[in-house]
């Protein structure tokens, strides 16, 4: 059997972080078995969905790196499929002709409410032999068994079973003639060559239902993997304030979206200690009994330490095209210079930083000029002494032949001995009038990386400030 998966999301807002676990883990273990990972978007909402959302979709699939197999499957534009299925199943006697008005449906719901009970539609027109209301349009509804138990086998949350008597007679066709999400899925699914279903548990009460769908139109069941919903790190459900954003926010607050990929991994699934876990050993493991029953937190804390990682072990060329693009956001110009001063300089700024913003952050100093825009601590720094120090330390930079890290480490030192002082004293100095900040990669580094013209224009600048 050629195992086929789906991510089915429906386009009526951004890609949420919760449906980007679903999709890579549909994604990788389509890919584990060799088999084939489709994409459907379930745009049958037509008030709700945008052309805007599909693209917010389709460009964080692309940019996570969840590439899917085959075309796109919009769901609305087989709405004929749908209701070729529904006719099928009146032909056999597994649906009918619901002719009960919506003003009906809400007093019963008015009812049960009151009552303290669950609606259920009360199946009326289930076996009625009365003449249906002139004029009225009636809705399809599937004629679901009243005896019995339907059982959902999924491999996450093992056997659930669900008596008939709790299951009403869905819709499958509205009285417009648009097909319902619990049909079209279904439908869909079967066309598609599903084999196995992974998506959120909170689907988990509709499987029962698809599931007698199934049986009525004699096809063969998935395999159903609903896994639990990611938690906020308080364990209360996920919110904006927890990390309930859209992918494309990921991207722009500088995550790696392979960093990303291993973190949703881990959120739910595991392979025994193992945190640090490449796209190629995630396929190479992925399997469905390792899914956890219990909700996942979200923790960004966690997230930021792992992007850290995978910043420092990414190839300087790829990281110094990413920060131009953040650059270019901030409408920062770079020139041929500064670009030259930022390959050079990528090996000391990626150590230390969690974010591509982080990284921008600390890049900025190599790319623009003098003069520097100060923080609070570096202007303290040079206020509080650090000229001085600068002035004293002038004409000794300024008769420096040998430019290179090391050399102007042992100039500074013997500087900062001379004086009786601790090397980081002058160093802070330097780093202050040098790059604006109290932060930096190591400061003879830097120094060798800007090179002696600009060094010494920048120490000449800070006077004016």
């Amino acid at each position: 059997m050629t195992v086929i998966t789906r991510f089915a999301p429906s386009p009526t807002g951004f890609l949420h972080i919760g449906s980007a676990r679903t999709a890579l883990f549909s994604w990788l273990f389509a890919r584990h078995h060799g088999g084939t990972f489709r994409l459907r978007i379930e745009d049958t909402d037509r008030a709700r969905s945008t052309d805007a959302a599909i693209t917010a979709i389709l460009d964080g699939m692309e940019w996570l790196g969840l590439h899917w197999d085959d075309d796109v499957v919009y769901q609305f534009a087989r709405s004929a499929r749908h209701a070729e299925v529904v006719d099928e199943l009146l032909k056999r006697g597994q649906a009918y002709y619901c002719y009960t008005e919506a003003e009906e449906l809400v007093a019963m719901r008015e009812k049960a409410k009151t009552e303290g009970k669950q609606f259920r539609y009360d199946s009326k027109w289930r076996d009625s032999t009365e003449t249906p209301p002139a004029g009225s349009k009636p809705s399809v509804r599937l004629r679901a068994p009243r005896e019995g138990e339907t059982t959902v086998h999924d491999v996450v949350q093992g056997e659930v079973v669900v008596t008939n008597n709790q299951l009403d007679d869905m819709v499958l066709l509205r009285s417009d003639g648009t097909p319902t999400y619990m049909l079209a899925v279904v439908v869909d699914d079967h066309d598609m060559g599903v084999t196995h279903i992974i998506r959120g548990d909170d689907h988990l009460t509709n499987a029962a239902r698809q599931t007698l769908l199934y049986q009525a139109m004699g096809w063969h069941i998935p395999v159903f993997a609903h896994i639990p919903l990611i938690h906020g790190a308080d364990g209360a459900k996920l919110s904006k304030r927890h990390g309930a954003l859209g992918v494309d926010a990921y991207r722009d607050m500088g995550y790696l979206p392979e960093a990303l990929r291993n973190y949703l991994l881990r959120l739910g699934w595991s392979h025994g200690n193992d945190e640090i876990i490449s796209t190629a050993q995630a396929i190479k493991w992925f399997n469905l009994e390792s899914i956890g029953k219990s909700a996942a937190r979200f923790d960004f804390a966690k997230l930021e330490n792992l992007n850290g990682i995978y910043i420092r072990d990414t190839e300087n060329t790829r990281l110094v095209e990413l920060v131009m693009e953040h650059l270019t956001r901030r409408h920062i110009h770079v020139t041929t210079i500064g670009h030259e001063r930022l390959v050079h300089g990528m090996d000391g700024l990626k150590q230390r930083a969690k974010t591509l913003v982080e990284l921008t952050d600390s890049a900025i100093f190599y790319v623009t000029s003098s003069p520097l825009v100060y923080t609070e601590a570096a202007g303290k720094i040079l206020e509080d002494g650090g000229k001085i120090l600068l002035a004293e330390i002038t004409p000794l930079l300024t008769t420096q032949d040998d430019w290179r890290a090391a050399s102007l480490e042992v100039l500074v030192k013997q500087f900062a001995e001379s004086k009786e002082l601790k090397l980081g004293k002058v160093a802070q100095a330097l780093r202050a009038a040098l790059t604006g900040s109290t932060i930096s990669p190591g400061m003879f580094e830097v120094m060798e990386i800007l090179g002696k013209a600009e060094v010494m224009g920048r120490i000449a600048s800070c006077y004016s400030v």
